[in-house]
């Protein structure tokens, strides 16, 4: 992962860490990063503070270059960094989203208890495993034509829904409503393309996973109601992305990107962050495609979550709907978006300004009343789900105001890596990472032992010490937890 970090860093208030500005000539701005102090030192173990100093010299960048207690190294921007840039004068980059654009969450609420699923949960486990297409590669049932995938990039979760692989009132639970506006199937080379045609549905590799959880303690009775959770309840995290189209958009943009750094005679601190003005061709064209891979993830975590829908169908003997199998929300992890915030104007004035905000690593997270919240929550304010890593809980958050003011509405996204994945593998074997969790009646199915091992718990940060931090910094707020039952893995 990388040399522990010699650099300057400050305690600046609860939970925060100032890089200063003075820290590089280039820096246009401080960098934030928040966290408790028992977690610096696994921060300051690679060189992911240093990609916050970097970000923080990109040109049109507006407040602060900021990561969230799940920070770790990543592509040019550090898993778990926020970054907004002036909408007419600044960037948009790549590195700032990550390959596997729009990875994210989905959460599936029950009416079922633990009492109803446990008999049942090797039948269940084995029925997802045979339903769930997941590893390397993996191709899935869904046969789009070329038509079809230009839909999909396009109108993302909507196209899904219409064709039978979920629910009409699903999208109004979605970030965006499952479809990000600005998406232009032509800016999408015909490569992505390719790869996009049969792995629609499909869970992927890597950290992605279908877990079910049972909801184990309830911070917050009011909003759980609002979320429709209450304590002992069965639910399911999916977390997946945009597959090998996302992943070649990204690669392919990084190449126009690299050129757009010499057309526009662009200084950078880290060729990784290979960017262009976003009124740029290339930032258009570039957004444009990151948009519609956001919507093929959008699309494909809601047929993710049809094939769990007939999983549980099938080994409860009754439909869907009748087992209560709503989605609570789903958020994006890896995004860039244009949004209205304020920002410092006139001296003790502040105004809204266009921004393109970049988040890697990183859940939005507004408050109650933001105009963005879907009006399923707004009252509310929106959802953010944290995944554990296997043997470990995960959260339902709550945006904030303090958010909104200080991390353009963005918070922590996860447990955030710790070892690399081959360190992981070093340290346990897939085979007897099983049979621990199994011992802590948890039950797996995974594709691969190599790939099991690389996502063992002892590869991430402590969750529970990463939401709190986020908590006790103000980002968002605990409304319940839960435990893992049983999970596949790619």
């Amino acid at each position: 992962m990388g040399d522990e970090w010699k650099g300057p860093l400050r305690q600046v208030g609860e939970c925060r860490w100032e890089i200063p500005a003075s820290y590089k000539k280039a820096m246009r701005t401080s960098g934030l990063i928040y966290a408790s102090p028992e977690m610096v030192k696994d921060i300051l173990s690679d060189q992911a503070p240093e990609q916050v100093a970097n970000v923080a010299c990109l040109p049109g960048v507006v407040g602060l270059s900021l990561a969230m207690p799940d920070i770790h190294w990543g592509y040019g921007f550090p898993i778990g960094g926020v970054a907004a840039f002036d909408a007419e004068e600044g960037i948009i980059s790549p590195g700032g989203v990550g390959y596997d654009i729009n990875c994210g969450m989905r959460l599936l609420r029950s009416d079922l208890t633990l009492d109803d699923v446990a008999p049942r949960l090797n039948d269940l486990m084995d029925d997802l495993a045979q339903t769930v297409p997941a590893g390397v590669g993996s191709e899935g049932p869904i046969k789009l034509s070329r038509s079809d995938l230009a839909d999909v990039l396009v109108r993302g979760a909507a196209w899904a829904a219409e064709h039978g692989y979920g629910w009409p009132e699903d999208v109004g639970r979605l970030e965006e409503r499952g479809a990000l506006a600005g998406a232009d199937a032509t800016k999408v080379s015909g490569e992505a393309k390719k790869r996009g045609l049969r792995q629609l549905g499909t869970l992927g590799s890597g950290n992605h996973f279908v877990e079910i959880q049972v909801i184990e303690d309830v911070y917050d009775l009011v909003l759980a109601r609002a979320f429709g959770l209450a304590k002992g309840q069965i639910v399911v995290m999916v977390h997946s992305g945009s597959r090998g189209l996302g992943h070649q958009v990204c690669t392919d943009y990084l190449a126009v990107m690299d050129l757009a750094v010499q057309r526009y005679g662009t200084n950078l601190p880290d060729r990784q962050l290979a960017c262009a003005p976003v009124r740029s061709d290339e930032g258009r064209d570039y957004f444009a495609a990151m948009a519609g891979a956001a919507n093929y993830a959008w699309a494909n975590r809601t047929c993710l979550a049809h094939w769990v829908r007939e999983a549980f169908a099938r080994q409860f003997g009754r439909p869907a709907r009748a087992l209560g199998l709503d989605v609570v929300y789903d958020v994006a992890h890896n995004i860039a978006k244009f949004e209205k915030h304020e920002v410092a104007g006139e001296p003790g004035l502040r105004r809204k300004a266009l921004l393109c905000v970049h988040r890697k690593g990183a859940t939005r997270a507004f408050p109650a009343g933001h105009p963005d919240v879907v009006e399923a929550y707004r009252a509310a304010g929106q959802p953010v789900l944290v995944p554990g890593n296997m043997g470990t809980h995960s959260y339902v958050l709550v945006g904030t105001e303090q958010a909104l003011a200080e991390t353009w509405g963005s918070t922590c996204h996860g447990a955030g890596r710790r070892l690399s994945r081959s360190a992981a593998k070093r340290q346990v074997r897939g085979s007897e990472l099983r049979r621990q969790l199994e011992a802590q009646g948890i039950q797996v199915r995974s594709h691969s032992d190599a790939g099991l091992a690389e996502e063992a718990p002892l590869a991430y940060k402590d969750v529970d010490q990463v939401v709190n931090a986020a908590e006790r910094a103000g980002l968002s707020r605990r409304v319940v937890r839960m435990r893992p039952l049983g999970v596949l893995k790619g």
